[in-house]
């Protein structure tokens, strides 16, 4: 881990061949997060892939998390109108490990500056009810949760803590993979040293509880909910250390403003995924042959405005039938028209989305076993793009036969998909780990940059 998210970056020497067999990679090359979660340009991007991951799972919460800084509250702003179901505030401290020093030591402020400001910010534009906040950044007892509370947070993160109660002694050697309590080790030797428990956890966690319930009971509070955002109850100290003279001298009152409205999430967001073609059209179509495990073949016209086109009955055979699928081509939905955005993003093994017409951006991102095919409307439209940016962006299995052009970005973090494609744009092929493509055509700048496999 990173602190405040980089992503997840794992050394080259710390991906063995088991770890690089599941990210679809190659041993010894380094990783950073799972794509497809590192194309964000715009809080128009951003949008599309929580509604991208909101169809893949509608149950979920989805999460942005965002480093605490000046001016965070006027992003969270944006993710709030983004219909994101969460927002975490990332402090510069804490971790879990491996990050470069950059990293740690040079980005992000305390959670507490960036957690005041998205609380206010929220508060507001009326946004606050309609997400929840959290926070992270070294929380260590009941009495840091108790701040965050009533600096605004509904939910609270931990990882320095919990990894310190498991047997973690803050060596510092993450990156090295000579973790010597076995956590931060893919190293069998070391790994056999380590001792901690799920219960030690549980047990800490407890303690932590156990004191915020004392504090609630001295402030007259009955539930966390009543802390939330009551900076009332929080005053600057009235003497300070004459050791920490930068200290005596902060003005932290912008901090406790306090607004009038809703302080903790009340109102769910609307994805309005009740309205999209999978749950209006194609899933009550084919569920029963989904269920029964038969045939089903579809036909239909598509706007660009139908987004996100077998999403969500691909998760549904997902969810049936686990990550194996349906067999090949069971599920067949046939497409005309102008596609919009994330067409057959993540589908699974079994379903077939065969389109003919023009697609917008995202075709077959995080592809996950599906057959996708686009097959230009006629003769003329074979030699231009008929399909937008980023397509195959983190796809990681199944097959994609393209009779025209792509844009730009095609095939970026690509680790195990075969497509074919009659030309791509710009920084396409850039970091493929894996799969095959076939261009039958131009390619653009930087074609295939940081490859490795």
């Amino acid at each position: 881990g990173a602190k405040p998210g980089e992503g997840g970056q794992l050394p080259g020497s710390k991906v063995y061949p088991w770890i690089a067999e599941v990210r679809g990679s190659t041993p010894g090359i380094g990783l950073i997060s799972p794509p497809p979660h590192h194309d964000i340009y715009s809080i128009e991007d951003l949008a599309q892939l929580i509604h991208d991951l909101k169809n893949a799972n509608k149950n979920a919460n989805i999460t942005v998390k965002l480093v605490s800084k000046t001016g965070v509250g006027t992003i969270a702003a944006g993710v709030a109108k983004a219909y994101a179901d969460k927002i975490v505030i990332s402090g510069y401290d804490g971790g879990t490990g491996a990050s470069p020093k950059t990293s740690i030591q040079h980005a992000g402020v305390p959670w507490e500056i960036g957690l005041a400001e998205t609380h206010q910010t929220l508060m507001m534009n009326n946004l606050r009810s309609r997400v929840i906040v959290e926070t992270d950044g070294k929380l260590l007892t009941g009495k840091d949760v108790a701040y965050a509370c009533a600096l605004g947070a509904e939910e609270f993160g931990f990882a320095t803590a919990p990894l310190v109660v498991l047997g973690c002694v803050m060596m510092r050697v993450c990156h090295k993979d000579t973790c010597p309590v076995g956590i931060a080790t893919q190293n069998q030797d070391l790994r056999a040293l380590f001792n901690g428990r799920a219960d030690h956890v549980v047990n800490f966690m407890h303690f932590v509880a156990e004191e915020l319930r004392e504090i609630l009971a001295e402030l007259g509070l009955r539930t966390v909910d009543d802390l939330v955002g009551r900076t009332d109850l929080l005053k600057r100290k009235d003497h300070l250390s004459q050791r920490r003279p930068k200290a005596s001298s902060m003005n932290v009152e912008a901090l406790l403003y306090q607004h009038e409205g809703e302080r903790y999430k009340k109102i769910a967001q609307n994805h309005h995924l009740d309205e999209g073609f999978d749950l209006t059209q194609l899933l009550p179509d084919a569920q029963a042959a989904i269920e029964q495990q038969k045939s089903f073949t579809g036909n239909y016209v598509v706007k660009n405005e139908q987004r996100d086109v077998g999403v969500i009955t691909g998760s549904m055979i997902t969810d049936i039938y686990g990550a194996e699928g349906l067999p090949e081509d069971s599920i067949n939905v046939n497409t005309v028209g102008h596609a919009g955005q994330s067409l057959a993003a993540y589908i699974p093994q079994g379903l077939t989305v065969h389109h003919t017409g023009d697609a917008n951006d995202y075709v077959g991102k995080g592809l996950s076993g599906g057959k996708v095919i686009v097959k230009a409307p006629t003769q003329e439209r074979e030699s231009e793009i008929i399909v937008g940016n980023v397509c195959f962006y983190g796809a990681s299995y199944g097959k994609a036969f393209i009779n025209g052009k792509a844009g730009e970005r095609f095939c970026i973090r690509n680790s195990g998909v075969q497509v074919v494609v009659e030309g791509i744009g710009d920084h396409g092929l850039e970091y493929m780990t894996g799969g095959r493509v076939i261009v039958l055509g131009d390619v653009g700048k930087n074609f295939g940059q940081g490859m490795s496999g």
